[in-house]
Order: C-alpha cells, then structure tokens, then sequence
C-alpha cells in the first residue's frame, strides 16, 4: 500500500504507465525527463521497469507527507511526463503499486534498474525535507496549475448544485466558462504528445504524423519550432512515431505538410435554404431583424487611414494620457476598474499591432486576447466608452456578421498633457497570455514594475496601480514563486532570466487560449450559418469538428509584437 493508516505518504511513487496506449518509446521518453527534474533538484530514487515497457521511479521521504500534498505533486509531474499514472495516491485506502519483483500480470517480473546497492542506500537514508521544496519550487508553475484546476472543479460543482436546486429554463443557452478543468485535450496535441491516434480516422503512424505536421503549418508554426519541440520532450509522441526517421523524413514531411495546407480550402460548403428572420441579442446594439442574405454594411469611416508612424504617435500620447489621468478615472467606479485597465490596454494593444484607429473585430476577439467571457467583454466596452472621455467612440453599430465600429483618437482637451509628459519606456501590446492565469491584478503589477523608472517597493506600486496592499501582495507572491519577479533590497525587479511564454505553457494558459478559440470558431461557424440560412444534412462526425482545420495551436513566438500579432490575427478571424 502506498498510504499509512494516517493516511500520509512515506514513498512518492511515479508509475509511467503504457497501459494507456502510450508507446514504450514515449514512456521511456517521460522517464529520461522526470529523470532530469529529479537530479537538478537533488532527489534521490529508485527505478525499475516491467515486461510491458512500464516504468515505476520511487522517491523515499524522510518525512511522510499527507496524501492530498504527494497527489498534488503527481498531478504537478503529469503536466510534464502525461504517461504519469496517478492512480497509486488518488486513493488514500486502496493506493497500491508492484514493486520490483513482483510478478507481473502478462508474464516476467519487475525488474530493479537502480544498482542494488544504490537502492540499499537510498531507501535507508531517504530524501530530506529539503529536496521535496526544492522540487515544489522546480513545479510551481505546475502546482499552480493544479491548484486553479481544483478551485474550478470546486466551482463548478457549486454551480451544479446551485442548477439542480432550481433548474434552468428548457432554451436557456448553456455559455459555458472557459476553465482548464474538466478540458478534454486537443487530438492532435495528444497525437503529439503520447503518440496515441484512432485508427479508425489514421491507418497508420505515417499517416497520424502527418495530420500533426499538417496542423503545425497551418497554425503557422516553423519546422524549427516543431524540432525543437521533439528535442526537449515536449512532442515525445511524435518523435516515437517517427522513431529513428526523423533526420530523414521531418524535412520531407513538413515541405509537403506546408504545400497541403497552403492549396487547401478550409471553408466548409454549405448547402442554402428558406428560413424565418429573427432577432438574436446582441451585447452591445439593440437587436434587429437580420434579412436572410445581407448586402454588406457601409462601415463609418469615410476618412482615409492614418500612416503607421501616426498610428504608433497616438498611442505613445494615450499611454501618457492613461498612466497619468486616465486610471486614476476608472478607479471612480470602484472594483471593475480592475477589469476596464487591462481592456483599455489590449485596445491600444490592438491599435498599435494593425496600426489603424479603428477597431471593428467583435467581443469575442478581445475576449480571447483578455481571458474574458464574450459578454463580459460587452458590458465592460459600453461602460469603457461611457467614461473614456472621448478616446474610445463607436462610430458605427454592427449588423449581420460585422461588429460594431469604434474609433480611438486623442481628445482635444489630453493633447496638452500628452505633449507635457515624457513616453514612458516600453510599449503595450496587449496582455499577455501567462496573466489568463494569474489575473488581472497580476497584470497591473507586473506592468508597474516593469515600466516603472526605478524598481518599486510594494507600498510605492499599491500607489501607482491603485491596488490595495493586501491584495497586491498576495499577487506579488505568487509570482515570486514563479520566478517572474524578484524582491532586492525591498523593491520589486523583473526576472529577464524568466521566459513568459513558456511559463505560459506550464501553467496552461495556451491550451486555456487554444480552447476558447476553438469554442469561438464553432459559435462563429453556427452564427454565419444561421445568417445564410444554409443547411447541411447527413454531415459525419470530421465535417463537424475536424481537428486538422477547426482547431489552432499558438506557435511558441518569442517577441512580444509578433506573438501579440498573431494573437489578434487568429482571434479577428475566428471572433
């Protein structure tokens, strides 16, 4: 049994299964990862393997640890290594695993990798407290991660509590929250990750590796980007489906991935009939019938377009304008304030990234570049025009499939002020993906200390950004944790060393992102499709939902413009 009657952990056991599906390749893959975790932070373990290419890593403890801490840490390593089984500490009374020489079910027994004498030693002596913290701060990313998951599930069963006491009505619309718990992973992303496909769909691995490189090129990726994936673990299903071909079939396969999906079409034939106007909701316009083929709407906006340089001009002016006046306005509406900041910075985000004042994508697109629920989105935009003092104007209500139209300019009565004060240093592109998670307070802050002229102590930022102490601290904390941000004689720095990105990938706010758009393409695809009043009978389970097309993986974009680019590129065209 892996659990006393205390019902604490004595032994951390890490059981790399291939019952799942996953390849002995892969799991072998995952072992050499969790391998390299556990030596940078010191811990000492005892492996063995079994007939079915199964791995099972012990790590003693000197200490026992109650049993929801050891599972948190083997929910924590299965972001890392998904071959992981967590079974053998997901129950407290009946956790057990086959230790090395057990018989095992399909013949042969487990046999010890670790030398025996290795083993002798490290069993007796076991690990201190000190390498189970340093590997908690190694996974702080993770155990974050699995900690937001929980306080999900926790939500949602409320929520489902709360709908059974009183049942919503019969056509009540089911909107749903985008959460990482409960998120069924991508397809192809499993493809890539454990080397497990349906048949039914792929005959056979060339064919699977394809529908991956197929999807890779189509979300823009490059083939360096993908091999750098295969060589850091993080693709291990992929390269057990290439095995020892790689070097000779990946540049073979991506050159014909990129000719497939550069000649074909992904719009989906629909096939036109009769229907009934009628008049949806609308977030930001009052409702109005929608004839069943509308003629395209005249925008509002007869003015020729401003040049970039202008473009970049203006909002340099309305971010002086914002940090010196602007929020300190919004805090005059109380606690949604702290939502209205970072919206108001991904719409100068997107001015600055299409260089063009004039914004016409729909709620969901900045829904997808905030982490926000589409109607959210629509409240806060109604109440952000009301009192942006004339920055944020719609110049033009939306209809059929356009959006509303808003326009940004510099009023008259800032132009003083934004000639008055100096540009700060940096620039806004929008928000970034790692502040999904961590939220908007988090953002705030992170923005402070980064553009601020000289590194801040928590009392100074609780100053700039308008956010209490105890708040901000909590926040601050959590992002110590995560090697965001450093404290240094009392002020606050930014960690360079840190690469946001990939702890976005971690704490999981790129699947968070990959999954809201893929959900935001569907409602887009049934919403035009009511539009045009088009049917489509007898369709099979692919032309619904085909992953290869209707899903979209981020690629892993280091600069900050060009990833922010590309965030609103996907999200006008699937919002």
């Amino acid at each position: 049994m892996v659990h006393d009657t205390a019902g604490n952990a004595h032994t951390l056991c890490l059981d790399l299964d291939t019952s799942a599906g996953a390849r002995a390749a892969v799991v072998e893959a995952h072992a050499h990862q969790l391998r390299k975790v556990l030596d940078s932070t010191g811990v000492s373990y005892v492996e063995d393997r079994s007939p079915s290419g199964g791995r099972h890593l012990y790590v003693p403890l000197q200490q026992p640890i109650p049993a929801a801490e050891a599972r948190q840490l083997i929910e924590a390593l299965r972001y890392l290594t998904p071959s992981i089984d967590p079974s053998p500490h997901r129950n407290v009374t009946d956790g057990c695993i086959r230790v090395p020489g057990s018989a095992h079910k399909r013949g042969g027994h487990q046999m010890l990798v670790t030398p025996l004498t290795d083993a002798h030693r490290i069993l007796t002596h076991r690990n201190p407290p000190a390498a189970l913290t340093a590997l908690r701060e190694t996974l702080a990313p993770e155990l974050h991660r699995v900690e937001r998951e929980q306080q999900n599930r926790q939500t949602r069963a409320a929520a489902a509590t709360l709908a059974l006491r009183a049942p919503a009505a019969p056509d009540e619309p089911n909107s749903g929250s985008v959460g990482a718990g409960g998120r069924k992973d991508s397809v192809l992303r499993t493809v890539a990750r454990t080397g497990i496909y349906d048949t039914s769909r792929y005959t056979s691995d060339s064919e699977a590796r394809m529908a991956v490189l197929n999807h890779f090129a189509a979300c823009h990726w490059t083939i360096d980007q993908v091999h750098a994936g295969m060589t850091t673990g993080q693709f291990t299903g992929l390269t057990a489906l290439y095995g020892t071909k790689t070097d000779r079939l990946l540049t073979r396969e991506w050159a014909n991935a990129q000719a497939w999906t550069t000649t074909k079409g992904t719009s989906k034939a629909l096939i036109p009939s009769t229907g009934k106007d009628h008049a949806l909701n609308c977030y930001t316009s009052h409702p109005q019938p929608t004839p069943p083929y509308p003629a395209p709407s005249s925008r509002a906006n007869d003015t020729p377009p401003a040049s970039a340089a202008s473009v970049h001009q203006l909002v340099n002016d309305l971010e002086v304008v914002l940090y010196a006046v602007f929020d300190q306005q919004l805090e005059a509406l109380g606690r949604v304030a702290v939502s209205l900041k970072p919206l108001m910075r991904s719409i100068l985000g997107y001015v600055r990234t299409t260089e063009s004042t004039m914004i016409d994508v729909g709620c969901r697109s900045f829904a997808l570049a905030t982490g926000s629920h589409y109607a959210t989105i629509a409240r806060l935009l109604r109440l952000l025009e009301e009192h942006s003092s004339g920055i944020l104007t719609r110049v033009g209500r939306g209809r059929g499939r356009n959006a509303d139209l808003y326009a940004v300019q510099l009023p008259e009565h800032f132009e003083q002020l934004a000639r008055a004060l100096p540009w700060r240093k940096g620039k806004i592109y929008g928000i970034r993906p790692v502040f999904r998670v961590l939220g908007n307070v988090a953002a705030l802050a992170y923005e402070g200390i980064e553009r601020a002229r000289h590194s801040p102590t928590t009392t100074e930022l609780a100053s700039t950004t308008r956010i209490s102490r105890n708040t901000l601290s909590g926040h601050l904390s959590t992002m110590e944790n995560l090697g965001m941000i450093r404290r240094h004689h009392g002020a606050w720095q930014i960690n360079t060393t840190t690469n946001l990105r990939q702890l976005a990938d971690r704490l999981g706010a790129t699947d968070d992102f990959s999954t809201q758009l893929t959900r935001y393409r569907k409602e887009r695809a049934d919403w035009h499709a009511w539009l045009d009043r088009h049917r489509v009978p007898q369709l099979v389970k692919h032309e619904l939902h085909d992953p290869e097309v209707d899903e979209y993986w981020l690629p892993p974009i280091e600069d900050d413009y060009e990833l922010h680019r590309t965030v609103w590129n996907v999200a006008k065209h699937a919002a």
